[in-house]
């Protein structure tokens, strides 16, 4: 039989299998929802946007069509060559669509719903590519802060960092001359790369195990769907023939299809009982996953370098004016540079003039790949705080309510709640030097909005995103302002509770969550409104797509916001903090604890 016979053949299975595989994804969806027809719902009125299932439906069916054009793109892809005689000492290469292959894979899994308890999450129903791979739906943005995940309505306490340029932070690392951590993914740097060596890989692999997220029970789940996916050929191109044929036990399907935290597991990370070689071969299958969708998050459909700015350093593409004015901003009086680098000089004397470059061969990613503390109020909308009751699987997001503060990096190197194992000891020491600290976020498509609605700012038409970890600042204007004016307008109170006359987050700035070791080089810059500005238009040339398309940009179904001001951006959905606790013993009282303490 032919060979182009064979791949007709293959296509049209492929397609059939497809068609059979998302109709029991429905068919399991509807069955799901009916079993557990009681939605968790811990919130007071007025916590959740009221169009959320309309919302997370919509982004669904934007996934689908992602999707639905990588299988396309895979059935389309001329198959690499395994070479069966190697010239030289060279390792094992896929030759010609390797690379393709194996990005081509990792947006498969990406988008894949099927990789979730439900059926019913993707890693992408937070992080869509025209929001600049973060949060997808506006009334979340402005509200709840975190994205629910498979079990409706769990939610987690951060918000969604964008994938783009996540690949290019390095294994994280504590620099003992300047006493300073750099490196690894996630806002509190968790996904450190100590295994794979490679940060944004191991940061694929916390969302499925996530109890908030995708939440599936066991990470060989993950296994199990994949070797039930429409694209396993694909998978066992790249990682070897029969490499996810793992000899599952007849209740599989019925853990995967229970979430996270599910009493009924009785807190047991591995309730798929595997022989010892079997749950090895499924490990490595989760490694190889982690892989893959680092592949794709590196490759030049997500981490591209075709913004105005990118332009700008090759010649290509003249700042306006404004924008112009608002880089040197940027790298002077603003500080911005300090923290979020492009490689060039940002204190200059008396009469000097800033004649350095950018190296275009490396153009630069605007982080310093750093942490920091930038002093952050406490936002009561977010929806953690609220996760206080069992839910119908009888689990417990938050125990502590409003005694929770999220002390960042500081939280993680004590392995505490809400955050994860760390995996160097040496590092434990160092903690409260961290407390309160968060990833410098690259603000390469900080302002990256879907095509019908290109910007974020009032009075639009705008895409509604959230900003910093716990989503407070919603818009540019609100960003800069802050580091302008933290220590100008500074008040000791909480958010909603700002005094008569005083407008919030335009001349009062309740007081941080977390006062330990703020960052000062922020706060009081000297800003006028004007400059302000001037700094805005220059973060809107770090939006990729200007040179070409961005893919998959053109996929937003939703609705476009209208009216107001930037400055006062989301300021009708503030709520008054309640009277908070103290801070509880199981987050601030774990050794070594937080110097000065936090109330």
């Amino acid at each position: 039989m032919g060979r182009a016979r064979l791949a007709k053949i293959s296509a049209v299975c492929s397609t059939i299998a497809a068609a059979l595989i998302i109709s029991a994804w429905l068919l399991s969806a509807q069955n799901g929802a009916q079993a557990n027809s009681t939605i968790y719902n811990p919130y007071p009125p007025g916590i959740l946007p009221p169009d959320l299932n309309a919302e997370i439906a919509r982004v669904l069916r934007e996934i689908d069509v992602i999707e639905g054009r990588a299988i396309e793109r895979w059935h389309s892809l001329p198959p690499p060559t395994r070479l069966q005689t190697r010239p030289g000492p060279n390792p094992p290469v896929l030759k010609d669509t390797g690379t393709e292959s194996i990005e081509t894979l990792g947006e498969l899994m990406l988008f894949d719903k099927n990789m979730s308890p439900g059926r019913n999450q993707a890693c992408t129903s937070c992080h869509m590519p025209y929001a600049g791979w973060s949060g997808p739906i506006p009334s979340v943005n402005l509200t709840i802060i975190a994205y629910p995940g498979t079990v409706h309505f769990r939610a987690g306490k951060r918000t969604a960092q964008r994938h783009t340029y996540a690949p290019f932070f390095p294994v994280l690392q504590y620099n003992q001359e300047q006493g300073l951590f750099f490196g690894g993914n996630f806002w509190d740097s968790r996904a450190t790369g100590y295994r794979l060596r490679n940060p944004d890989a191991e940061q694929a692999q916390g969302p499925p195990v996530d109890t908030q997220e995708m939440g599936f029970p066991d990470t060989a789940c993950v296994a199990f769907r994949l070797s039930q996916a429409v694209y396993k050929p694909l998978f066992e191109l790249i990682w070897g023939k029969n490499s996810l044929d793992i000899k599952f036990p007849p209740n599989t399907e019925e853990i995967c299809e229970t979430p996270g935290g599910a009493a009924v597991f009785g807190g047991n990370p591995e309730p798929i009982k595997l022989r010892p070689e079997e749950r090895t071969e499924a490990d490595t299958v989760y490694d190889h996953w982690g892989s893959s969708i680092d592949a794709y998050e590196q490759s030049v459909q997500v981490s591209t370098f075709t913004s105005k700015f990118d332009a700008f350093l090759k010649g290509k593409y003249t700042m306006t004016a404004n924008e112009m004015a608002g880089y040197q901003l940027f790298n002077g009086k603003g500080n911005c540079n300090s923290c979020h680098v492009d490689g060039r000089g940002t204190t200059l004397q008396p009469g000097q003039v800033d004649t350095s470059t950018t190296a275009t061969a490396n153009p630069p990613l605007f982080t310093c790949f750093g942490s920091a503390n930038e002093g952050l109020p406490l936002n009561p909308r977010n929806a953690f705080y609220y996760q206080t009751t069992p839910d119908s699987f009888g689990f417990i997001a938050n125990p502590f309510g409003f005694g929770y503060r999220d002390l960042g990096m500081g939280t993680f190197l004590r392995s505490g709640f809400g955050s994860g194992p760390n995996p160097n000891r040496t590092w434990r020491q160092f903690a409260p030097s961290v407390d309160g600290q968060f990833q410098v976020a690259t603000i390469r498509n900080v302002a990256m909005a879907p095509p019908q609605c290109p910007t974020t700012e009032a009075p639009g038409p705008y895409f509604q995103k959230e900003f910093f970890h716990n989503g407070y600042i919603k818009s540019l204007k609100q960003l800069v302002h802050f580091y302008n004016t933290r220590d100008v307008y500074k008040f000791n109170v909480t958010s909603g509770h700002c005094p008569p006359g005083r407008t919030e987050k335009v001349d009062c700035w309740p007081m941080p969550e977390v006062k330990n070791n703020l960052d000062m080089t922020t706060g009081k810059l000297g800003l006028s409104d004007q400059e302000e500005n001037l700094i805005v238009a220059f973060l809107q040339t770090l939006t990729d797509g200007f040179t070409s398309p961005y893919s998959n940009s053109d996929t937003f179904t939703g609705t476009c916001m209208n009216g107001g001001s930037a400055r006062t951006q989301g300021n009708e959905f503030l709520i008054p903090t309640p009277k908070l606790p103290p801070c509880a013993s199981a987050v601030c009282g774990v050794k070594p604890v937080p110097n000065p303490a936090i109330p």
